[in-house]
């Protein structure tokens, strides 16, 4: 899995409510900012997490889907190969 993104590049890949949650919490007087911060920082992480998680589950399905197409077309393949070979037999 690829390394955490910098703050910055993290920001551009969340989805478009929480850069309004970073926002709003951005304009809060600066006690309230402290002690929310650390925990919209750990949802912008988790958020990134499981996107590239997503991303991954996504890209594997589609790989079994080609393998199966293949898996498929051998086994078609192959019954033919075999039902030639028993019509010359016979």
């Amino acid at each position: 899995m690829p390394e955490m993104p910098s703050d910055v590049e993290l920001r551009s890949q969340l989805p478009r409510e929480i850069l309004e949650l970073f926002e709003a919490i951005e304009a809060l007087p600066c006690e309230h900012r402290h002690t929310l911060q650390p925990a919209l920082h750990r949802l912008a992480r988790t958020s990134w997490r499981r996107r590239r998680i997503l991303t991954t589950i996504q890209e594997a399905l589609s790989q079994l889907r080609l393998d199966m197409k293949y898996l498929v077309f051998d086994l078609e393949a192959t019954r033919r190969e075999r039902d030639a070979l028993r019509e010359q037999l016979d």
